[in-house]
């Protein structure tokens, strides 16, 4: 599997939900066919803007049928499978059917607080028991528990199987160690839509974005052009898209993409507890941003 596969945009896609919170498959489809029709690279399901973890074992398997059928290997398709049980994340990896699926994003585990050499051993375990490439999952703010950059590339060197990592923790300088001294085929991606194209404009491959849910002609063109190295026009287009990131962040994710998707008509506004949607005034100000990106 090339890791070409996970470079550019990635769209973490959000789970729609109806009234009673049964899964919206009606509406998943429509956001496919919107994110793959404007510029997506490559679809990640079951991600935090998938609400997963509140999803039980039988609707993440509807979910990653569903999005596998309606992509039909059009772009690549990455499955979140992680947690902070090692074993039992290994014991669903050899259960799961993987046709469809190019790779799994595998996020750091959260509540233990395993020491650096805890998570080289987790995420080892994970990689050489899993039949598709895995891209690690680096986002303290959530998990409480930061892989170093000397970990990142640890695992990189000596774990053939993991090609990518997320990178979510805001630490430039930790970024920017890994993408100095990583091998050349390891692919270090953004975690964070407002830090892309600083991220990409230093050695970055692209971006697992949430933003792209709802924008993702205008993120992804700004993605292209700043690989490309044009940073005039990605800049142009980062700045556009600027104050609608800050926004759908403001409250929490994914109740502010949320939002916008139901402003834009593509899904409606409902989370699953213990998550809330956004404010009604905050709701007013993302209708705002939607109106003026139209």
């Amino acid at each position: 599997m090339s890791q070409q596969l996970f470079t550019g945009t990635g769209v973490a896609i959000i789970t729609p939900f109806r009234e009673d919170g049964s899964i919206d498959f009606k509406s998943l489809e429509k956001l496919l066919q919107h994110v793959t029709g404007y510029g997506a690279d490559f679809i990640v399901a079951l991600g935090t803007t998938g609400e997963s973890v509140t999803l039980s074992g039988d609707e993440k398997k509807a979910v990653v049928n569903y999005v596998t059928d309606v992509v039909d290997k059009r772009l690549p398709v990455v499955v979140g499978m992680g947690g902070n049980n090692t074993q039992d994340i290994v014991h669903s990896i050899k259960k799961w059917d993987f046709d469809g699926i190019n790779a799994i994003l595998s996020v750091t585990p959260y509540y233990n607080k395993p020491s650096q050499n805890g998570l080289f051993m987790h995420f080892k375990s994970i990689a050489e028991i899993s039949p598709v490439p895995v891209i690690i999952y680096n986002v303290p703010g959530r998990t409480s528990s930061n892989i170093s950059a000397e970990t990142t590339i640890k695992l990189a060197r000596e774990v053939k199987n993991i090609v990518a990592i997320k990178e979510a923790s805001g630490n430039m300088s930790q970024i920017m160690n890994i993408i100095k001294n990583k091998p050349k085929n390891f692919q270090v991606l953004s975690g964070d839509d407002i830090l892309t194209l600083p991220m990409i404009a230093l050695g970055g491959a692209g971006v697992i974005s949430v933003i792209a849910n709802a924008f993702p002609g205008e993120f992804s063109g700004m993605v292209r052009y700043a690989m490309a190295g044009d940073l005039s026009k990605a800049c142009e287009l980062h700045y556009k898209l600027l104050d609608m990131i800050e926004a759908i962040f403001a409250e929490g994710s994914p109740a502010g993409i949320k939002a916008a998707l139901a402003i834009l008509g593509i899904s409606a506004n409902h989370l699953r507890l213990p998550l809330l949607p956004v404010s009604e005034e905050h709701y007013k100000k993302i209708a705002s941003l939607v109106k003026r990106l139209q």
